[in-house]
């Protein structure tokens, strides 16, 4: 994906449901959304394990989420992709966002054909500095 394309993704997003996010607040799937957050997106977190993170209302699945989703952010190994980008397609969401070590070649492709934006093994805050210096 061209610097360009990752651009757009992030300027033409608002909502981002972040599967794997993380109570931890030492872990980059806490660190990562809760710098998006403060950057003015809107952090979805998805995690069974939680009903709250970052002060936001957590859901189980993304199938659970109750809003239009323009990012899949996912904090997960890559043998779950799969289910994760199938969620993502029920849901309509524009992109999914692999975030470092994370990638999946098949359900990226299939994230493709639906018609979803794919981003593999890159951090969407490192990204977000680095394109837009904050």
């Amino acid at each position: 994906m061209s610097e360009d394309e990752i651009r757009q993704i992030l300027e033409n997003s608002r909502t981002i449901a972040v599967v794997g996010c993380s109570t931890n607040p030492v872990k980059d799937a806490h660190r990562v959304p809760k710098t998006m957050l403060e950057a003015g997106y809107r952090i979805i977190p998805v995690n069974p394990g939680a009903e709250e993170i970052l002060g936001q209302r957590c859901y189980p699945s993304l199938l659970d989420v109750p809003e239009q989703v323009d990012i899949v952010n996912v904090f997960r190994p890559s043998h779950e992709v799969p289910e994760i980008v199938e969620q993502a397609i029920k849901i309509g969401a524009k992109a999914i966002w692999l975030q470092l070590g994370i990638t999946h070649p098949e359900a990226e492709e299939r994230a493709r054909r639906a018609g979803m934006k794919v981003v593999s093994n890159r951090c969407i805050m490192r990204e977000y500095q680095r394109l837009f210096g904050r």
